[in-house]
C-alpha cells in the first residue's frame, strides 16, 4: 500500500479506536479530562502524542477486567501474563481480536518462507501465553501441519521433529539452545537428522551473537519475531529476508498496530531514525485496546523503503528493555551486553548467568560462565588464562570489572520458557 495510503488508513483507524475507548473504558475517559484532550482532537497523525499513555501497571491496578471495553458476551478467549510479582494482566478478546491476531502471525511465518508443505513444532507453552496458540493458529491459518507440542520433554520433541519433518520450529532462543544440547548428547545433526530449516525465536530478548551462534551450532535460519500479551501476542513485527541479511530488523504491521518511538525520560516523540522506547497502539483490537502502551523495549523505526517492497516501517530487533537496565558501580548495564561479550569468546557456550550482591561496600558483580567441555581443563593457569580472557572482554564492553566463575558445562539452569539471566540479590 502507498505510504499516504496507509497513514490515512492508520488516522481513520486510530480516531475510531480512540473514540470508542474514551467511551467505554473509564480511566482512559479521565485521564484524557485531565490532559483537555478529546477524541475530536485527533485530527492528524501527530495529534495522538496529545493522549495520555497506558503501562502495564493500569492492567494489573485494573486486574482483572478494568480496562476491557467490550462486553462479556462479545469475548471469546482471555490471556494472562502474571510477570514475576504482583497480580497478572489479563487481556480479554473478541473474535475480531482473534481473526486479527491470527493474521499477523500467519503474515510473520509467510514472511520467512513458510507455506503449506511446511511442519510448523511449536514448542512455546500453551495455555494463558500467548506463544504457544498464537503461532499455532497463524501456522493453520497459513496451512502448515501444526505439531503442538509445546514447551518440555526435550527428548520426545526431537523424536517427533525426526519422525514428523518439522521443518520449522516456534520458541524461545534460549530454549532452542537446550534442544541443541539434549541433540548433541544424543548424537543428533540437525543438518544430517532432521528437515529442520527454520527458527521462530521471540519472547525475550537475543542478540545478534546468539542469532549467529545458533544458526552455527544448527544450521537453521533463525528468525526473530515480536509480539506481547498485552498487544496480542506473536506477529506484532517480523522480518522479512532483507531485514535478516543487512540490517537487522522487523516489519511491524502497521495496519494493525500503529508505532511510535519515545525518549525513555521526558517521554517526547522522537523521529524516526533515532533510539528510544517503543510505544504501540492497538488500531484493530475492540477487547481490550491499548492506545499508547509502553513496552519498555527499546528500539529506533526506520522511514527507509525495505527492498522487499513493504511500506511498513522496520523497526529494530529488540535487544534490550528499559526496565532490565541494572546501575552497578554506577554504570548502566544490559545483560544484552555481557552475551555479546562473552559469544566472543569461543571456549564459552551460549549459557551463563550475572548475580548482583550487597556488601559493606561495592555490590558483587559476578559472572557465571559456561564452558565447553573441551575447555574445562583441570589444568589452573590454563583456566586462568580464561578467566582473564573473559574479564577483558566483557570489561571491553561494559567498562566494569565483574568476578568470572567458570562452570562445567551443564551446570547453569536450562528453562523451557523464558529464561532467568539475572539474580539481583540488591532487591
Amino acid at each position: 500500500m502507498p505510504v499516504d495510503e496507509l497513514r490515512a488508513l492508520q488516522l481513520k483507524k486510530l480516531q475510531t479506536i480512540v473514540a470508542y475507548e474514551y467511551d467505554r473504558v473509564a480511566l482512559f475517559r479521565t485521564r484524557c479530562d485531565e490532559k483537555g484532550v478529546k477524541p475530536r482532537d485527533l485530527v492528524t497523525l501527530k495529534d495522538l502524542a496529545r493522549f495520555p499513555f497506558m503501562k502495564k501497571t493500569d492492567l494489573r491496578d485494573q486486574y482483572p477486567t478494568g480496562l476491557t471495553a467490550a462486553p462479556l458476551k462479545e469475548i471469546v478467549r482471555f490471556h494472562c501474563s502474571s510477570g514475576t510479582t504482583g497480580k497478572p494482566i489479563c487481556i480479554p478478546n473478541t473474535k475480531g481480536d482473534i481473526e486479527v491476531w491470527t493474521d499477523a502471525a500467519a503474515r510473520s511465518l509467510a514472511m520467512y518462507g513458510l507455506g503449506d508443505e511446511d511442519v510448523l513444532q511449536v514448542s512455546y507453552g500453551y495455555g494463558l501465553f500467548t506463544g504457544g496458540l498464537g503461532l499455532h493458529y497463524g501456522g493453520e491459518h497459513l496451512g502448515c501441519a501444526v505439531l503442538p507440542t509445546s514447551a518440555g520433554n526435550t527428548e520426545k520433541q526431537l523424536m517427533l521433529m525426526r519422525d514428523l519433518g518439522s521443518t520449522a520450529i516456534a520458541c524461545t532462543p534460549s530454549y532452542f539452545l537446550h534442544v541443541i544440547e539434549v541433540a548433541k548428547k544424543a548424537d543428533i545433526d540437525f543438518r544430517r537428522d532432521t528437515k529442520l530449516r527454520h527458527g521462530i525465536f521471540g519472547a525475550e530478548p537475543w542478540t545478534d551473537e546468539m542469532r549467529r551462534k545458533i544458526a552455527e551450532l544448527s544450521g537453521i535460519i533463525p528468525h526473530d519475531i515480536y509480539g506481547l500479551t498485552e498487544i496480542s501476542g506473536p506477529g506484532v513485527a517480523a522480518s522479512c529476508p532483507y531485514c535478516e541479511s543487512e540490517t537487522p530488523g522487523l516489519h511491524v504491521f502497521e495496519d494493525h498496530y500503529y508505532p511510535e518511538i519515545v525518549d525513555p525520560e521526558t517521554l517526547d516523540p522522537l523521529p524516526d531514525g533515532e533510539e528510544g522506547e517503543l510505544v504501540l497502539t492497538t488500531l484493530d483490537r475492540f477487547g481490550t485496546p491499548m492506545i499508547r502502551y509502553r513496552t519498555r523495549d527499546l528500539s529506533r523505526l526506520h522511514a527507509e523503503r525495505c527492498k522487499c517492497g513493504r511500506t511498513i516501517r522496520v523497526m529494530d530487533r529488540i535487544k534490550a528493555r528499559s526496565d532490565d537496565m541494572l546501575i552497578v558501580h554506577g554504570v548502566n548495564l544490559f545483560p544484552s551486553q555481557i552475551e555479546t561479550a562473552l559469544l566472543s569468546v569461543p571456549e564459552v557456550e551460549p549459557h551463563y548467568q550475572i548475580v548482583l550482591t550487597p556488601t559493606e561496600t561495592l555490590d558483587l558483580f559476578e559472572i557465571k560462565v559456561e564452558l565447553k567441555a573441551e575447555s574445562f581443563s583441570d589444568g589452573i593457569s590454563a583456566l586462568e588464562a580464561l578467566r582473564k580472557k573473559i574479564f577483558a572482554a566483557v570489561k571491553q564492553i561494559t567498562g566494569l570489572s565483574p568476578k568470572i566463575t567458570l562452570v562445567e558445562p551443564g551446570s547453569l539452569p536450562r528453562s523451557e520458557g523464558k529464561i532467568k539471566r539475572v539474580i539481583d540479590n540488591r532487591r
